[in-house]
């Protein structure tokens, strides 16, 4: 069935005030030659009526964040520029990108250096945080958030002693978080995980339980028998495909016989799971195709380019036979082997790690961030004015584009580092003592030509992971609980994971519990280019992204769900009160895979120690710094970026 635009609600009028303030700060943070009013020249965040949360659209990486940078790494920043101007302004440490990593790193300098110290903190986005975006809705009257980015405090590893104790001084107690989260909710209703078939991949439209969901939980072993005899019954699969998908789940098979646990082990790493299931299991293509997109949320990769090694830790299907030993084997992926501990540290803000990144902020700059607990920071209105007063202890300065960075003199006796940036149109500069560099590493050589051929080619290696988080905003979930559908996996769709925003009230914020009360629905896509190592993937998703248009998404969303809720009701014209798409091509850091890092399979150097390695009074602290993309990894990295600057005691 093929949708018209007027049916699905497409072009239907945005309020003028969501209008009015998306171009407002869009104009503000646009590259070279351009400015918020003619006579204005207050940074924009100083502007009345500034809450980049609010904005709708287009948001991660937004217009104009990243013009002046993409200009800089293709040449042609330099040729107009100009000299910077100098703002005589000083400071002890100037930092680089304002995400967790950032935050963190002018936390540990403050602890370091003491509390006189000056720190600078500058970020090309309208706001800060980087990846732990939020987004904010009003529906109907009723006040909701969105994680736009980084979702949890989770990791696969435990927290280390660092990070943990960042964590409990922010005030978050992680072992709440079951009091603060209704769990219980959709279960009563009768929600359950299902999967959406297509019909361009598997013949026809059909929405149908998820027998075996892998990241939905096991159902008790009745339930799991009746959602196999529903399966059965509902999906679009041939026989034989349905057969096979149940055999891989359920069966004891050794598809590898006459190979100890190790020797299959080191086979697993070096195929890709997508190889296995045909090779191994001679599973039918259909199931393939079903199982294709479920490693998405953690890599941005399909199963055509993650081990299977890792589809075996991660707890995917085919592997009960096979016998193979606890523990790790060479290669394996840290997000694929289990810990119990790291299992059981777990805790998600209504607006995911935004509420971490604005505890920091309030930690940094307490009149930018009314409160004084981790409660009423969910509810709390930013003072983005007061981010950047001179007599802050720290400033933080948005819509602002680092463009080269260098010492004053020679870096292995240079006392200052000067720091050139843009913003709305002006090129200036300051001084610091120290420098951190908080940003993508990909970025770092096009700042500074200081580094060794050996560090910048290091650099260079590490690949974003294009994503795209979005949050739709419903007027109701009635739909849902018709057709039973707590969260779906799509693995045909432009959209691959779809499920109702996680009822967490914290503080004065509650989450709506009746499904005729608006909801967020959070909608993940993850570009790219099956059969292509995943470094050519990422490359090729992150060309995707820029060259699609926020009609395209907002289509997508809208037939997507009319296909796979209609029958439910579902009307995306009118039950869809608001889109906020966030676009990240530079999204997860990327980690390390047996299949593509040789040096990961075979135990040799990784190439983000040699990376990270500091450099003068020039440090480096983010998530690409360990190829890990998770918020702990964050901010032991910028630990480790401040303990190797000679900090000294401000008098």
């Amino acid at each position: 069935m093929s949708y018209s635009d007027k049916e699905l609600g497409m072009g239907r009028r945005i309020t003028r005030r969501d209008f009015m303030n998306g171009m407002a700060m869009t104009i503000a943070s646009t590259a070279v030659g351009h400015t918020l009013h003619a006579q204005d020249s207050r940074e924009p965040q100083n502007t009345p009526g500034y809450n980049p949360p609010a904005i709708e659209g287009l948001r991660g990486s937004h217009e104009g964040s990243y013009t002046v940078a993409h200009s800089v790494r293709d040449g042609s920043f330099w040729e107009h520029a100009g000299a910077a101007e100098a703002t005589g302004e000083s400071y002890d440490l100037v930092v680089v990108g304002c995400g967790i990593s950032g935050l963190s790193a002018a936390r540990f300098f403050l602890q370091s250096a003491g509390p006189r110290a000056r720190v600078l903190i500058l970020d090309p986005h309208d706001d800060f945080g980087g990846h732990a975006k939020r987004n904010e809705f009003k529906v109907d009257g009723t006040r909701m958030l969105g994680f736009g980015g980084t979702y949890a405090i989770e990791s696969p590893k435990p927290y280390s002693p660092v990070a943990k104790q960042v964590v409990q001084d922010l005030g978050i107690d992680v072992e709440s978080f079951s009091q603060v989260s209704d769990g219980k909710l959709f279960p009563s209703l009768g929600l359950e995980p299902k999967i959406f078939f297509d019909k361009e991949t598997f013949g026809s439209d059909r929405l149908v339980v998820d027998p075996a969901p892998v990241w939905g939980g096991k159902a008790a072993a009745e339930a799991q028998s009746d959602a196999w005899r529903r399966f059965a019954a509902d999906a679009p699969m041939t026989d034989k495909a349905k057969a096979d998908y149940r055999r891989l789940h359920t069966s004891q098979v050794d598809f590898m016989p006459g190979m100890t646990s190790s020797e299959k082990k080191a086979k697993l790493a070096r195929m890709s799971y997508a190889n296995y299931l045909s090779d191994f299991c001679r599973a039918d293509p259909q199931v393939i195709a079903v199982q294709q997109a479920l490693p998405q949320p953690l890599y941005g990769l399909g199963i055509d380019a993650v081990s299977a090694q890792d589809a075996w830790g991660l707890g995917f299907a085919g592997f009960n036979g096979l016998n193979l030993a606890a523990g790790a084997g060479p290669g394996m992926g840290r997000d694929a082997i289990p810990n119990e501990e790291a299992e059981k540290y777990f805790f998600h803000f209504p607006d995911g790690n935004a509420s971490i990144a604005r505890l920091l902020v309030r930690s940094l700059i307490p009149e930018a961030v009314p409160g004084s607990n981790a409660q009423d920071i969910v509810t709390s209105q930013v003072k983005y004015d007061r981010l950047d007063r001179a007599g802050n202890a720290v400033r933080i300065r948005l819509s602002s584009t680092v463009v080269k960075v260098k010492h004053v003199g020679d870096p292995a006796t240079a006392s200052e580092v000067e720091v050139s940036y843009s913003q709305q149109g002006k090129l200036r500069r300051v001084r610091a003592g120290h420098c951190v560099l908080a940003c993508w590493h990909t970025m770092i050589p096009y700042l500074t030509t200081e580094l060794p051929d050996t560090q910048v080619e290091a650099l260079r290696s590490s690949e974003k992971v294009p994503i795209v988080y979005t949050n739709v905003a419903l007027r109701n979930w009635e739909a849902f609980v018709k057709l039973k559908a707590g969260s779906t996996y799509a693995p045909g769709s432009y959209f691959t994971n779809v499920s109702l925003d996680q009822r967490v009230s914290i503080g004065e914020y509650h989450a709506t519990t009746r499904p005729e009360e608006p909801i967020v629905l959070t909608m993940h896509h993850f570009p790219g280019s099956p059969g292509l190592p995943a470094r050519a993937q990422h490359r090729a998703g992150r060309a995707q992204l820029y060259g699609t248009p926020f009609a395209t998404f907002e289509r997508n969303i809208r037939e997507q769900l009319a296909r796979s809720l209609g029958s439910g009701g579902f009307d995306p014209a009118k039950d869809i009160a608001a889109i906020t798409v966030n676009r990240w091509p530079h999204g997860y850091a990327y980690q390390y895979n047996s299949l593509w890092d040789p040096f990961w399979l075979e135990g040799g150097l990784q190439s983000c120690v040699e990376a990270r390695k500091p450099f003068g009074r020039i440090t480096i602290a983010n998530a690409d710094a360990d190829a890990y993309a998770y918020t702990d990894c964050a901010i032991d990295q910028a630990h480790r970026a401040i303990s190797e600057l000679k900090v000294s005691q401000k008098a």
